[in-house]
């Protein structure tokens, strides 16, 4: 770990990916550190770097809400250009984190400084308001793009989001029964939280290696 960057995965793989986290969690969240490990399991090198409102939660204790994650868009640029990466760098994160990816993902990708963006978990709408989407960037969306999203996530479900217009550069992986953080009920599934980081991250490998060709 650095004062900025949480690091996992060799320093010399190929792909580097940098995820930022959720409204609420920190970058060393249970889920996040979960998905960092799976995704280093498989030769990633993963950054995770905190929002400046998350990160003083650290140091004064006080949890004022998020800020909008329109504002949040230089933030994210900047972690970009700190982390300096070599080789195609993969940009996203989780809920929140991802979003706030997406909406600068095309700026960067034209200007061929990413080669991807991933989502774990992408906040749709808020729960309870499916009214509310969070979607229309996503129609003309230019990057190539893997979502991975849990079929009962109630920020966006399979059911729901297969009636959204989105751009053909989305790739969605379906985990069955996952909740934002992919956890399946394993009575009802007959999967397990690990069962579904260990697919999630196989497929973001073969996904990641694929870009570019």
């Amino acid at each position: 770990m650095t004062d900025r960057f949480l690091f996992d995965g060799p320093a010399d793989a190929p792909i580097t990916i940098l995820l930022a986290h959720g409204a609420g969690a920190p970058m060393d969240s249970a889920s996040m550190t979960a998905a960092a490990h799976a995704l280093a399991a498989e030769g990633l090198r993963v950054a995770r770097f905190e929002f400046a409102y998350m990160a003083a939660r650290r140091t004064d204790g006080t949890r004022k809400p998020p800020p909008r994650a329109e504002t949040l868009k230089p933030e994210y640029l900047d972690a970009v250009r700190a982390l300096g990466a070599r080789g195609p760098l993969v940009i996203g994160g989780k809920s929140m984190g991802g979003r706030v990816a997406s909406m600068i993902a095309d700026d960067l990708y034209a200007a061929g400084r990413v080669a991807g963006l991933l989502c774990l978990g992408y906040p749709f709408h808020p729960p309870g308001k499916p009214e509310s989407l969070r979607t229309a960037h996503l129609a003309g969306l230019q990057t190539p793009a893997l979502i991975c999203q849990g079929t009962r996530d109630e920020f966006g479900t399979r059911t729901e989001v297969e009636t959204y217009p989105l751009s053909e550069q989305i790739r969605l992986l379906w985990l069955e029964d996952g909740d934002h953080d992919l956890k399946p009920r394993k009575t009802l599934s007959g999967f397990t939280t690990a069962d579904h980081l260990r697919t999630m991250a196989a497929t973001v490998k073969d996904w990641a290696e694929r870009l570019g060709r």
